[in-house]
């Protein structure tokens, strides 16, 4: 791939988010053009439904396809990246997430874009024994070996108005009379509201200079109060029993079996008992769980979200 020899002085204002129709990549998208910015969306799901009715123009993620993917990136002065695989049908999906977004960065420097915000996890560790942080790690320091300019941020749990996480307890809460959580529950969950990470995502495009830094919110409970506080808010009378974490593993698959989806994975549990949902940095994100919760509580696990049917084999963060 070859440099596209862009003029240094060129104002740009098209930016590129790949998965922007997506749950954080939607976020980022529409604050991009209530700035007056141009957005090209990056995606391997061209019939999913478009929240921004033709304003945002679409263009293949086709790893495969280098050369294509420098030709969508022409022009393009930020590239968001919130490209991720949870999870596949089949083979290593983290270390082919990995692979791709290394194709990815080279494509955008060979296209001359000026700086990449890339959504990644809190607590990514190139030595660490789960896959998904390992990957996350690599991804990371592929990026900062790209030469482009690049701000990464580290948000822990979601939340916002499509949940996956949160809705699925809600929704199980809901349900269910018995609700398991694995192990003894003291373990952490910081979370993050996606409008807190999108605008400082968008913050983060307009700078040049490189960072890495956690983006987590001020609240900071440990799994059995986030169940909880989501069962009041919900008016949930289920039972919460621990368990151990292959008990709740085989419930979650047998449910995910029910619904057609991946409602938790081993590795996901592992990271929960870990501790890696939490953030050992000050809080930059400043939206309380707690009074979202309070306004989001007359809908919250009242449908369930799936992910699965949307979005296998490539999710966004």
């Amino acid at each position: 791939m070859t440099s596209t020899g862009r003029d240094a002085n060129a104002v740009l204002t098209r930016d590129a988010v790949t998965g922007a129709f997506g749950f954080t990549g939607r976020h980022i998208a529409t604050r991009l053009l209530a700035d007056g910015r141009e957005v090209i969306n990056l995606t391997n799901h061209p019939d999913r439904s478009d929240p921004f009715e033709g304003r945002v123009n679409a263009a293949p993620l086709n790893f495969r396809n280098p050369e294509a993917l420098v030709t969508s990136l022409e022009g393009v002065d930020t590239l968001y990246n919130t490209y991720w695989m949870r999870f596949a049908r089949r083979g290593s999906p983290h270390r082919q997430a990995a692979q791709n977004s290394s194709v990815l960065f080279e494509a955008a420097h060979a296209a001359g874009v000026r700086r990449i915000v890339h959504i990644s996890i809190a607590n990514p560790d190139p030595n660490s024994p789960l896959p998904y942080y390992r990957g996350k790690a690599q991804v990371e320091q592929d990026l900062i070996a790209s030469g482009v300019s690049c701000a990464i941020l580290r948000p822990a749990v979601l939340f916002g108005d499509e949940p996956i996480l949160v809705n699925t307890i809600a929704w199980m809460l809901r349900r269910l009379p018995v609700f398991g959580i694995p192990g003894d529950g003291q373990y952490g969950v910081q979370p993050t509201f996606v409008g807190d990470l999108a605008a400082m995502a968008v913050a983060q495009g307009a700078r040049n200079e490189s960072l890495v830094v956690d983006v987590v919110g001020p609240e900071r409970f440990t799994f059995d109060e986030f169940v909880s506080l989501i069962r009041a808010a919900v008016g949930s009378h289920s039972l919460l029993v621990h368990l151990p974490p292959s008990l709740t593993l085989m419930a979650a698959w047998s449910l995910g079996i029910l619904m057609r989806d991946v409602i938790m994975t081993r590795e996901e549990v592992d990271g929960l008992l870990g501790n890696l949902l939490v953030s050992r940095h000050p809080a930059l994100a400043t939206t309380r769980f707690s009074d979202w919760l309070t306004d989001a509580s007359p809908w919250l696990g009242k449908r369930y979200i799936p992910e699965l049917a949307r979005r296998l084999p490539t999710l966004a963060a």
